[in-house]
């Protein structure tokens, strides 16, 4: 989908270089990449609890990254992640990736065109092309075969009834899944297959890992048998976001706090893989006056009725200044202007109601 990276502006610094687990060019490899595209490097940590430290620990390239799902318009929430993502990577002499979440049967490329057109208004920029999850099928089955390999893939016949209703240890994750196909035989997997196609699960070795947060430091999260594809064949988001983040070099992510439970899955993973962690960064929710996080009901702050409201970019990235303590009320402010003020270590985050 070259043809739709048009509107990209090419922001400085941008890397060539060829990536593994079929990056794409811009964008250099993380360390451990080599070991993913080949075999995968599992380490004297396998079946234990994962150190937390990020690639590059104590180094600043690399890069940050946005990566929104096209399937409705951004709105207020979705910017102030997208700006503090920009800052927090620029300030720091980090790249910026942008890529477009698209496998999503609800995704919309109009939708993702226009998303493209609303970060650009508000002057971010980001290095090498737009990467598109759509055209990275091929990277996916390539991990998965690595795991297979690994004996680390089992196939799951369950419903999601099924897993609620199931047995599950007392201090598993809420919501996890019990495991009740890990152990099936290779009999009754060909039965239930003949019947109903299965999902791919990833056998996890460990029941949580070790993460990194800026804001609230090393934690362990969850780890249960996760799903890596669906029983329809589309990849899931926790494989599909761990090979993207390596082949766009990506060293820190900063998205939603409400994601900060699946990191350990995700970092799980990418040590599976031997693919370097990455440092997050999770930034509280907007909420509206409901106390519902803002979502796409809330058309009023979202797409061309936002940037109306606001009175345009400047009023839009002064609102988003504002809820930082980066900019007095009603001040209209650019990218430039807030970078100088933004530092990752003493910014002001917080629930922020509109």
């Amino acid at each position: 989908m070259s043809e739709r990276v048009s509107t990209a502006p090419a922001g400085p610094g941008a890397t060539a270089g060829r990536v593994g687990l079929g990056g794409a060019a811009g964008a250099a490899a993380p360390a451990g990449a080599a070991e993913a595209a080949g075999s995968v490097a599992l380490g004297g940590a396998h079946g234990t609890v994962g150190p937390a430290a990020p690639a590059g620990a104590g180094t600043v390239r690399g890069a940050g990254r946005y990566a929104p799902s096209p399937s409705s318009e951004l709105h207020l929430g979705n910017l102030r992640t997208a700006v503090v993502a920009y800052l927090a990577a620029r300030t720091e002499g980090r790249d910026f990736r942008l890529r477009i979440e698209d496998i999503d049967e609800r995704s919309r490329v109009a939708i993702a065109e226009r998303q493209i057109a609303d970060l650009a208004a508000l002057g971010i920029e980001w290095d090498g092309p737009v990467l598109w999850q759509s055209e990275r099928r091929a990277a996916y089955a390539k991990a998965i075969i690595h795991l297979t390999e690994l004996n680390l893939v089992y196939e799951c016949f369950c419903s999601r009834r099924d897993i609620l209703d199931a047995p599950r240890a007392p201090h598993g994750p809420p919501g996890g899944y019990p495991g009740t196909c890990r152990s099936l035989s290779a009999a009754e997997r060909a039965r239930r297959r003949a019947t109903k196609p299965g999902a791919l699960r990833l056998r996890a070795a460990v029941p949580a890992w070790e993460v990194f947060d800026r804001r609230s430091g090393a934690s362990l999260q969850p780890v249960d048998d996760f799903v890596l594809r669906r029983a329809d064949g589309a990849v899931a988001y926790n494989l599909a976001v761990v090979v993207d983040d390596a082949a766009q070099a990506v060293t820190q992510v900063t998205r939603g706090d409400d994601l900060l439970a699946s990191a350990g899955r995700q970092s799980y993973l990418a040590h599976l893989l031997g693919l370097g962690a990455v440092e997050y960064f999770h930034v509280p929710l907007v909420y509206n006056r409901q106390g519902q996080r803002l979502s796409k009901r809330d058309g009023a702050l979202a797409g061309a009725a936002l940037f109306e409201r606001y009175g345009g970019a400047g009023g839009v990235l002064g609102g988003i200044g504002q809820s930082l303590g980066l900019a007095a009320p009603g001040e209209r402010v650019d990218l430039a202007r807030l970078a100088d003020r933004f530092d990752v270590a003493t910014v002001r985050l917080g629930k922020w109601t509109v």
